[in-house]
């Protein structure tokens, strides 16, 4: 039985992935956090200059949630986006000789 020459590649490329995955929910993550304060501040702020106390700072907080998820949906899709499958030109000798190897 001979060793997977393909093993060290696709190792690489899982790492890859994961590290790619990562990257994503911690960008959307902190986007997350940063929106939702965004919306604190800027309610409180428009509730101590109108002297309507929870009115703007409960509006923007429910209206943050629909943005939050928007933004996280194109931030995950733009670095998602970034993966490409590894597509290999392999000859008809090398996939018979996969093909008959898997049996």
């Amino acid at each position: 039985m001979e060793p997977d020459k393909q093993a060290p590649e696709r190792d690489r490329r899982q790492y890859a992935t994961n590290l790619l995955l990562v990257v994503a929910a911690g960008q959307a993550g902190c986007l997350t956090v940063v929106i939702i304060f965004v919306a604190l501040a800027t309610g409180l702020w428009l509730d101590s200059t109108f002297d309507t106390r929870p009115l703007f700072t409960i509006l923007l907080m429910i209206g943050s949630v629909p943005v939050t998820l928007v933004v996280m949906l194109w931030v995950v899709r733009m670095t998602t986006s970034r993966m490409k499958p590894a597509v290999k030109n392999i000859s008809k000798e090398e996939l018979q000789e996969a093909e008959h190897s898997g049996e």
